[in-house]
């Protein structure tokens, strides 16, 4: 169910055609294998009641990725955002899921904060990030859910990207704390775990950035997060599928002819 535009060469279209088909081959190459590492859209047919994945990368290869991981107890569901796009994202976003998939094989029973908690140690080590100026300052924004599969809880934890939910026709924004996962923070902290009592009919949304931080065509200005909420809200009453066939519209009609900005996710999901 993920939707992705066409391969959109950008630069390497400067290139001479030899050396840009043999770039552009190694970058979907690239793609396979990225697609590979995240989970089968189909997989979550299983899992939720209703979902879509909009995913519409900027280049052929993304800095955003998505992620769920699901056992008889527990089920986990992520949408993250790396720093750039493009290949150097694209590697940001294999380390992040690499990590996910530690993480939760290792223990189904962590809290969604926790499993944050993880990845940022994880993600540091990894780049060498101790605080000094000259350390890579690569990093991730993530919004994760963990929902209890018998109780229907639902556990929300955000580094910079928040939790949209609207029931009975109310929109209610989670917030995440503003901390990302990389780069030494200034002050160590822990992630925030929020609990929250699911009830059927229940919509939830993680996104990147890259909808409403988009160019305009006529306007040459960004889209806004708040339009992003009040187009979310505007098509909550459609079925997920044709939910996202309505934000993909909004979006084309927005960009027009202009270079998209940023990659581009949005995971809607009733449970």
């Amino acid at each position: 169910m993920s939707v992705e535009k066409q391969d959109n060469p950008g630069l390497l279209s400067l290139l001479p055609d030899k050396e840009m088909k043999d770039h552009i081959a190694s970058l979907r190459y690239a793609k396979m294998i990225q697609h590979a590492l995240m989970p089968n859209p189909a997989m979550l047919k299983g899992m939720l009641k209703d979902y879509f994945i909009l995913f519409l990368p900027r280049d052929i290869v993304s800095g955003d990725f998505y992620y769920a991981y699901c056992t008889r107890q527990k089920m986990c569901i992520a949408a993250g955002d790396c720093t750039g796009h493009g290949v150097p994202g694209a590697l940001m976003s294999i380390l992040g899921i690499s990590f996910l998939n530690e993480i939760m094989q290792s223990d189904v029973n962590l809290n969604a904060n926790r499993i944050l908690n993880l990845m940022r140690e994880k993600i540091m080590k990894a780049l060498h990030q101790t605080g000094d100026y000259r350390d890579a300052q690569d990093s991730i924004d993530i919004g994760i859910c963990i929902i209890d599969c018998p109780t229907g809880k639902l556990q929300y934890s955000g580094a910079n990207r928040p939790l949209i939910m609207i029931r009975n026709g109310e929109l209610s924004e989670f917030k995440p704390d503003k901390m990302t996962l990389g780069v030494a923070p200034i002050r160590e902290a822990s992630f925030t775990n929020l609990c929250i009592e699911t009830k059927p009919g229940d919509s939830f949304y993680l996104f990147s950035d890259g909808f409403s931080d988009q160019f305009g065509e006529i306007t040459d200005k960004k889209f806004k997060y708040k339009h992003f909420k009040r187009i979310i809200h505007s098509f909550e009453e459609l079925p997920m599928e044709q939910q996202k066939q309505r934000l993909e519209c909004a979006f084309n009609e927005w960009k027009g002819n202009t270079q998209q900005t940023d990659d581009v996710l949005i995971v809607g999901f009733q449970l």
